[in-house]
């Protein structure tokens, strides 16, 4: 029995939310898992969303997603999903590309489940009272199983009801719904708005802009944009619908294979710059890296420098994000000097900005590709100096450099055993957090 003054302790609701996960996962009633002794107070907002947030986490998670890092990223361009053939795939046992490759079936099927059964058990049981938070977890869970939209908008509707559902709920769902590939999804959300008693604001066309960049739907993108520029349009663009729309351009439009339709990308990009400057709105540092890096990937450096100039002109500092497109530009076209001038550039700067990895390893190649191989020796070695342990392929590439120039000796035992060690350590670390991590999935 819990006493009254243990109600909110942090020890009892991770109780709490442990034994309402294990049902979960055994796929037993919640009934005789969570102590009846315990009483209704106990069931507050922050315990039923963290365990609304912890169903995608061990239920819909692929195995070999397991201790990558966090955050939205994918290795392949990111494309629609079709719901109906990634069913039939599954059935059939063929292999799923995209955000629900690996993933089990079942599993997926079962979180969605039992998250809908948890989200009327607490309130019909337990006398818990849903509001706006809990409400957008459940549609998170819900978009993140790839359930029938059918599913997902009976529940909206029937939130909305209540006055659950709000614009910052819908802007979260379309956002989830964009990173798991469902944009068509997260379009269909953003017009059902008026349903849901809800009126979109700038955020939301920001972030229904994002998700239909990120699978290539440029057009559909422009009109957004074009539509939010009408005269007394109650939603006007602001610097982050131009500047996603800009990184867009040159990001995902790389993707592509085709060199005309790159180059359009780039041009559209530039082109939506000149439009941001002429009605008013102040670029960040966000937009002037995003062209930049797009005009140096396309062999444009001298609009890059430009660029560069114009950055520094309207008092915006470079980052190091911006001195690297010019240092990876530079050490791929073999002018390893102009690439050294930009690393000692952005080390002359006073606003804290700390070379790393990403600045010295294409600098080092570069040399090491041009038989400059004692000076390649001097980079890995100022990089060791500042604290960063360089990559295992940058280091073996210095010492097979210097072997038969004679010079392996300019590489001391000390220094040798030290890189060894730190390459191998951050190996062992990565190494724990996956078996680690794995572990807590199946316990």
């Amino acid at each position: 029995m819990f006493s009254s003054r243990s109600l909110s302790s942090p020890s009892t609701q991770t109780l709490l939310i442990n034994q309402v996960i294990a049902a979960i996962i055994r796929n037993r009633p919640f009934n005789t898992n969570v102590k009846p002794s315990i009483p209704q107070p106990i069931w507050t907002v922050q315990t039923v969303t963290q365990i609304l947030r912890s169903i995608p986490k061990f239920l819909f998670q692929s195995p070999r997603s397991i201790g990558i890092q966090n955050g939205f990223r994918h290795r392949t361009p990111l494309k629609q999903r079709n719901l109906k053939e990634e069913f039939h795939k599954a059935r059939k046992g063929v292999l799923i590309l995209g955000p629900f490759a690996h993933k089990d079936p079942e599993k997926v099927q079962l979180g969605v489940e039992k998250a809908i059964e948890f989200y009327h058990w607490v309130e019909t049981h337990c006398g818990f009272t849903h509001n706006e938070l809990t409400c957008k977890e459940m549609s998170l869970v819900l978009a993140k199983g790839g359930c029938k939209m059918k599913v997902l908008f009976e529940f909206l509707k029937k939130m909305s009801r209540k006055g659950l559902v709000t614009t910052s709920s819908i802007t979260c769902l379309i956002k989830c719904l964009g990173e798991e590939g469902l944009v068509n999804e997260a379009l269909a959300t953003f017009y059902r708005m008026k349903q849901f008693h809800c009126k979109p604001d700038v955020y939301a066309y920001n972030t229904l802009i994002l998700a239909l960049c990120r699978v290539g739907n440029f057009k559909k993108a422009k009109f957004l944009l074009e539509q939010m520029e009408l005269p007394g349009f109650r939603c006007p663009p602001d610097v982050f619908t131009y500047t996603i729309l800009i990184s867009s351009y040159c990001r995902y439009g790389m993707e592509t294979g085709c060199r005309k339709a790159i180059r359009r990308r780039i041009w559209e990009a530039n082109h939506l710059f000149r439009l941001m400057l002429f009605k008013g709105f102040v670029p960040d540092v966000v937009t002037y890296n995003s062209l930049i890096n797009g005009c140096c990937k396309t062999n444009r450096i001298e609009r890059a420098s430009e660029l560069l100039d114009d950055m520094v002109k309207r008092g915006i500092a470079p980052n190091r994000i911006t001195y690297n497109s010019f240092i990876r530009y530079y050490s791929v076209t073999n002018e390893a000097d102009k690439a050294i001038e930009m690393l000692r550039r952005m080390q002359g700067m006073n606003d804290g900005v700390v070379a790393c990895n990403s600045s010295y390893t294409p600098i080092i190649h570069a040399l090491c590709e041009v038989g400059r191989v004692v000076e390649a020796r001097d980079f890995l070695v100022e990089l060791a100096e500042q604290g960063s342990i360089p990559r295992e392929y940058t280091y073996k590439l210095v010492r097979d450099a210097l072997e038969p120039a004679g010079k392996i000796d300019l590489l001391d035992a000390e220094f040798c055993t030290r890189i060894e060690d730190g390459i191998k350590g951050r190996i062992r670390q990565v190494m724990k957090i996956k078996p680690l991590l794995q572990h807590e999935s199946v316990s």
